[in-house]
């Protein structure tokens, strides 16, 4: 007898995430497109590669200080929602069920099995190791991201979050490579689950090579 496909065992057993999860995610999505919109603005203000500006088409803000301003409307739902969402989650063992544990040796399975294409993922209501992996690593990267917007916002009165950091541009050049794996992470979201987890392997590798490799040299103290 042939095995019913496994993909129906998500539709017959209801919707994969709680309600109050999924408000979170929507209301997350907004703070983040509004984030990364005016973010661009901000950045065309004062860039950091000198080939990489964002056309005004995609930036949210007439001026810089208009991208200012929601950068901060979109920071103070981003900062919100977050400790929303992590309260949640521990509150009802939900990180603790889905992320862990999680096995190096698994990890480097899937990975393989990925970049074979031959990564299956039958049963939606469990994550992978790799999965588990980037779930953990974004959240990691939403409180650095918070954490290097506070720097570069008041650096005085934020100085010991700032020193962390070493300069203010190399603030910025973390801030920008966390919002650069955020980006990742979507864009892994909206793609082909097979497909997806080879780009953001790829996307993030290139990224953090090239941003490291700067902020080496700004540790440095070297002449880029």
């Amino acid at each position: 007898m042939a095995k019913p496909p496994a993909t129906s065992l998500a539709h017959s057993t209801g919707r994969l995430h709680p309600l109050p999860l999924r408000i979170m995610h929507w209301i997350n999505a907004v703070a983040i497109f509004i984030m990364i919109g005016s973010g661009w603005k901000i950045y065309n203000d004062d860039i950091i590669f000198s080939f990489l500006r964002f056309p005004d088409s995609i930036v949210i803000g007439k001026w810089a200080q208009y991208g200012l301003e929601w950068h901060f409307f979109g920071m103070w739902i981003f900062v919100l929602n977050g400790l929303a969402y992590i309260s949640y989650g521990i509150a009802t063992g939900r990180f603790r069920r889905k992320l862990f544990p999680i096995s190096m040796r698994e990890v480097f399975v899937t990975i393989g099995e990925a970049l074979r294409f031959r990564l299956r993922h039958d049963d939606l209501r469990h994550y992978n190791a790799v999965q588990k992996v980037l779930y953990l690593g974004v959240m990691i990267v939403g409180i650095s991201i918070v954490i290097s917007g506070l720097a570069l916002w008041k650096p005085v009165q934020f100085s010991e979050l700032a020193n962390l950091f070493g300069s203010f541009q190399n603030i910025r050049l973390v801030h920008f490579l966390c919002m650069s794996a955020i980006v990742a992470f979507i864009s892994r979201m909206n793609v082909r689950r097979r497909i997806g987890l080879n780009v953001v392997i790829t996307g993030l590798a290139v990224i953090v090579t090239y941003a490291l490799g700067l902020l080496t040299k700004r540790l440095l103290g070297l002449q880029i």
